[in-house]
C-alpha cells in the first residue's frame, strides 16, 4: 500500500465493538469484510441490517453495505489489515482466569491467509502479553514469514494492539473522536497501525509498545471500578446509618477536590466488571486494592437483593416491579448486568408477584423461566405495582412524575427520583411522596 491507496480490511468478530468498527472503517472508503462465526449475524449484516442496538448504527451499516464497502462472511479472506475484535471471557474454572481462546483462534485463521506487508491489529481486551503470544502463535504457523521481534531483519508483517474505549449508546461518536493508544510489537509496527487508524480516527493517536497499551486498557476500567466501589460502599454505609447517600455525595462533591461517583446496584458490562480480573490474574499479590474494589461491587448486588427482599417480605401480596435489566441506561446490553442479577433473584424468590420492566427487551432472559415473572411496560407497572425497585436509570423511568408514583414503596438504587428522598421508610427504602 502506498499513498492514498485504500487498504483491504478484514474485521474478525462482528459484535458490539467489531460491527461499529467495521462500519466506520467502511465509511472511510476502505473496503471491509467482516467475519463472524454466526450465520445469522452474517446474513443480517449482508441485508444491510444489524443484530445489536446502538445509536445510528443501523443507518450507517445500511449505507456502507449498499455502497458495497462492507460485506460479511463466515470465512476468513485475504486482506491488507486484519482487525481482531473477538470476545475474551473467563475460563470456566471459577477463578476469573482470562480465556484468550477466541483471540488465538482468530490469529490462527489470519495466519492461513497472511502475506508479506500485512498488518494485524488486536483490539480485544486482553491480559498483558497477549499480543506477543499471538505473534508467537503466528510465527509457528508461518515459518516462511519474518515476524516482528523474532528477527533482527526487517519483518514481513506488522502486529499491534489498539484497544477501544467507548461508551455504549455513543460508540460511533467515540470510535471516531476518542484518543487511541496504539501499541506495536516494535515501533515500526506501531507506526504502520497508526497510519491505518488516522484514516478514520479524529482523536489523538498515541504510539507505545504493545504491553503498555494492553495494560492501559485494563487500568482505565480498573480505575473506574475502584472509584465506583467507593460510592457503592458509601451507599451501604448510608443504608446502615439511615442516611440518604445521594444527599451525602452531593454535599461532599461541593469540595473542590472531591468527585465521588454515583452508586448503583453493582457494576456490569463486559469491561469494568471484567478487566480488573485481568490485572489481578497477572499480578495477584500486588493488586489488593483492585481486588477489594471488585469484591465491594459484587457484594453490592447481594446487598440490594437483601434490601429488596426485606421490603417485599414486609408487604405480603403487594405486586413488585423491577425496573431495568440492562447494565447501564438506554441500551440493550445485559452482559454482566447487576440489575439482571438482582431482578432474577427477586423473581426466583417471589414468583408471579414480580413484574419486570425493560424497554430494551422483547422477552425475559432464560434465568426468569419458570419464575412466573412477567415482562410489562412502565405504565402497567405504575398502575398495578405497589413496590417499585429501580435498578437501571433508563430515561423512560426518570421522567415518571411523582404523582404517578403516589403511595408506592420505592427502593431506588440509582437515585433517579430525588423527590422520594423526603420520606425515608427505613434505611435505603423510600416511600414515594
Amino acid at each position: 500500500m502506498r499513498g492514498e491507496e485504500k487498504p483491504q480490511v478484514c474485521v474478525i468478530g462482528l459484535g458490539y465493538i467489531g460491527l461499529p468498527t467495521a462500519a466506520i472503517i467502511a465509511r472511510a472508503n476502505c473496503p471491509v469484510t467482516g467475519i463472524d462465526v454466526s450465520d445469522h449475524v452474517v446474513e443480517t449484516i449482508n441485508r444491510g441490517e444489524i443484530h445489536i442496538e446502538e445509536v445510528d448504527l443501523d443507518g450507517l451499516v445500511q449505507g456502507v453495505v449498499q455502497r458495497g464497502m462492507l460485506k460479511a462472511s463466515t470465512q476468513i479472506v485475504p486482506a491488507d489489515i486484519f482487525v481482531i475484535a473477538v470476545p475474551t471471557p473467563f475460563e470456566k474454572d471459577g477463578h476469573h482466569t482470562p480465556d484468550t481462546t477466541y483471540v488465538m483462534s482468530a490469529a490462527t485463521e489470519v495466519a492461513g491467509v497472511l502475506k508479506k506487508g500485512d498488518c494485524i491489529i488486536l483490539e480485544s481486551t486482553s491480559p498483558v502479553g497477549t499480543t506477543e503470544k499471538m505473534r508467537d502463535l503466528i510465527s509457528g504457523l508461518r515459518p516462511d514469514l519474518k515476524l516482528p521481534g523474532k528477527t533482527d531483519e526487517t519483518p514481513d508483517v506488522a502486529i499491534a494492539y489498539c484497544p477501544e474505549r467507548v461508551l455504549p449508546g455513543k460508540i460511533l461518536e467515540e470510535l471516531t473522536h476518542n484518543d487511541r493508544s496504539i501499541g506495536g510489537i516494535t515501533p515500526r509496527c506501531a507506526r504502520k497501525a497508526l497510519a491505518f487508524y488516522k484514516r478514520f480516527v479524529r482523536g489523538t493517536c498515541v504510539t507505545t509498545d504493545a504491553r503498555s497499551a494492553e495494560m492501559t486498557k485494563l487500568v482505565e476500567n480498573a480505575y473506574r471500578d475502584v472509584n465506583i466501589a467507593f460510592a457503592n460502599e458509601l451507599s451501604m454505609i448510608s443504608d446502615h446509618m439511615g442516611l440518604d447517600v445521594w444527599e451525602v455525595i452531593k454535599l461532599a462533591n461541593r469540595h473542590p477536590r472531591v468527585n465521588i461517583l454515583q452508586p448503583g446496584p453493582g457494576v456490569g458490562g463486559h469491561c469494568i466488571a471484567v478487566d480488573p480480573y485481568f490485572i489481578m490474574h497477572g499480578a495477584p499479590d500486588q493488586s489488593p486494592l483492585i481486588r477489594t474494589g471488585r469484591e465491594v461491587n459484587d457484594g453490592k448486588m447481594h446487598h440490594v437483593v437483601e434490601q429488596a427482599s426485606k421490603l417485599v417480605e414486609e408487604n405480603p401480596g403487594v405486586p413488585v416491579a423491577c425496573l431495568g435489566l440492562a447494565f447501564k441506561a438506554n441500551i440493550d446490553d445485559f452482559r454482566e448486568s447487576p440489575a439482571r442479577f438482582v431482578a432474577a433473584k427477586i423473581a426466583r424468590q417471589f414468583g408471579d408477584r414480580v413484574k419486570i420492566v425493560e424497554p430494551y427487551a422483547a422477552e425475559l432472559p432464560r434465568e426468569f423461566d419458570g419464575t412466573g415473572a412477567e415482562l410489562v411496560d412502565i405504565d402497567f407497572a405504575l398502575e398495578n405495582c405497589g413496590i417499585l425497585i429501580v435498578l437501571v436509570d433508563h430515561d423512560i423511568f426518570k421522567v415518571v412524575p411523582a404523582e404517578e408514583r403516589q403511595g408506592a414503596l420505592v427502593y431506588d438504587t440509582r437515585g433517579i427520583w430525588p423527590d422520594a428522598n423526603a420520606k425515608l421508610a427505613k434505611p435505603g427504602l423510600r416511600l414515594a411522596s
